[in-house]
């Protein structure tokens, strides 16, 4: 273990998949979100297969024991990139990756829901807090609380929401994938999966891009494939109480990406919703911290056989 360069590799992680999103953003004008999803996973597939022969993982990442569980993760993932892509079209960049900050926090309520996991006190008041976070961030984008929203910003804050519950049952199902599938596995066939999903989106307004838009594309989708190898990397060096609160080092990469390359200035209001949600992600995480610690010394004081 090591956990310096676990956190390294997790901000890499995280800086390649924002950087993802600002180039699916900058063809979101032109190329529609399906077709983008297909650029995104199908390019992704040949550096997670070079990754895989690297690491001797091949036949590994080939192995499917659960194919409906990586179908159904496959399908409620898919789902939630178009929704957020589509997004990107409609919000400035850190205000999508703040809404979808939602995401692990309703991972915590559906886990609870479908997979029995309890949740007390503390981690359903972090919930509360972020979800009043996720309000302060898409008031001034919904006309019923804002008079000046228009409806192509309400439109874009559902998406991403939408979006992030979908991503929620994604984990759902990821968690329930771990116990029968190896990481390798669940990398490739979500692309995979994702990739096939996507063409059927094919009859509804696929175009031809551009060379500067395909090269944004297909580079996006690199990326893809090179962040998720830097993020599964990430938690082979440390544990994931220690690198998951790096997720959030993206609303600092959203935010100077947005400022330099698109002009979005960001509102207080949004600074201080996502201030808000990302305070409960790290609540979250730190108190499953304390809990495994605990749970831990409780396995080591037990009498063997017992």
């Amino acid at each position: 273990m090591n956990p310096l360069r676990g956190i390294a590799l997790k901000l890499i992680s995280v800086l390649l998949f924002i950087t993802m999103s600002a180039m699916i953003k900058a063809t979101s004008a032109h190329v529609p979100p399906g077709e983008a999803v297909f650029f995104r996973s199908f390019f992704a597939i040949p550096v997670i297969l070079i990754w895989l022969l690297w690491r001797g993982e091949l036949s590994t990442g080939l192995r499917a024991r659960n194919p409906f569980g990586h179908f159904w993760r496959g399908l409620m993932g898919t789902v939630a990139m178009g929704l957020g892509f589509a997004a990107l079209g409609y919000l400035p960049l850190p205000e999508v990756t703040a809404i979808g900050y939602t995401a692990p926090l309703l991972t915590v309520v559906f886990a609870a829901m479908f997979l029995g996991e309890q949740v007390r006190l503390f981690r359903f008041s972090c919930v509360v807090l972020g979800m009043i976070g996720v309000l302060i961030v898409v008031s001034p984008r919904l006309s019923v609380l804002n008079a000046g929203a228009t409806h192509a910003e309400a439109f874009g804050a559902i998406l991403v929401l939408s979006g992030a519950v979908f991503t929620a049952l994604a984990q759902v199902f990821v968690r329930k994938l771990v116990q029968t599938e190896q990481t390798a596995s669940i990398v490739f066939w979500f692309s995979v999966t994702a990739t096939l999903l996507s063409l059927l989106t094919l009859p509804y307004g696929w175009v031809w891009p551009t060379p500067a838009e395909t090269a944004l594309l297909v580079t996006a989708g690199l990326l893809g494939g090179l962040g998720q190898i830097f993020l599964t990397s990430s938690y082979r060096s440390a544990d994931a109480s220690v690198i998951a609160p790096f997720d959030y080092a993206s609303m600092l990469f959203a935010l100077l990406i947005g400022w330099f390359f698109f002009a979005e200035v960001p509102t207080a209001t949004m600074l201080l919703g996502a201030t808000l949600v990302i305070s409960a992600g790290v609540l979250i995480i730190w108190r499953e911290r304390k809990l495994g610690m605990a749970r831990a010394r409780q396995r080591k004081a037990m009498p063997p056989g017992t």
